[in-house]
């Protein structure tokens, strides 16, 4: 027995009718067509499947999508800004913040929660902000780097407790 379900994803209403076992994952590259959310792991433990639901980030690979009958949900094609990249994307480009970027959508969208709380993190607070996203390329010093970026691109007036190194 399938179920309604309603979801805004970036902006867009949509009307969908899922399988009570469809994940949201198959569901956003499936049936919309948004094919930045990855899959990775299907365990919910590489972040690749990260996308906002309601404005937290969520493992879209373990989220039954008949579980959410109402929901706004970002994912990492979100992030643009009239078609161009936004301030989270551009720093990632800018810093060199990540190199294949099969992790971009858990570590973008991750980002984006943690800026949208925090105008000032500290270190470890961006830290824990990406715990749960595994990065094989980079080293994640580039992705702290970026991070840093994008505070000052979208808070200029604000210090940052993210050391630049």
């Amino acid at each position: 027995m399938s179920a309604l379900i309603q979801l805004r994803i970036d902006g867009e209403l949509h009307e969908l009718e899922v399988l009570p076992n469809a994940t949201l994952l198959d569901v956003l590259r499936d049936e919309v067509g948004k094919k930045g959310t990855h899959m990775g792991c299907r365990t919910g433990h590489c972040g690749a499947c990260t996308v906002m639901i309601d404005g937290k980030v969520a493992k879209s690979c373990i989220t039954l999508a008949a579980s959410l009958p109402r929901a706004t949900i970002t994912t990492i094609e979100g992030l643009q800004q009239d078609g161009e990249m936004g301030p989270i994307q551009q720093a990632f480009w800018d810093e060199a913040g990540l190199q294949c970027g099969y992790c971009a959508p858990g570590i973008l969208l991750s980002t984006a929660e943690l800026l949208a709380d925090n105008h000032q993190p500290s270190a470890a607070e961006v830290d824990q902000a990406l715990a749960g996203n595994l990065c094989r390329c980079t080293g994640y010093q580039s992705i702290k780097r970026a991070v840093h970026s994008a505070c000052v691109r979208m808070y200029p007036d604000q210090e940052t407790g993210i050391e630049e190194g």
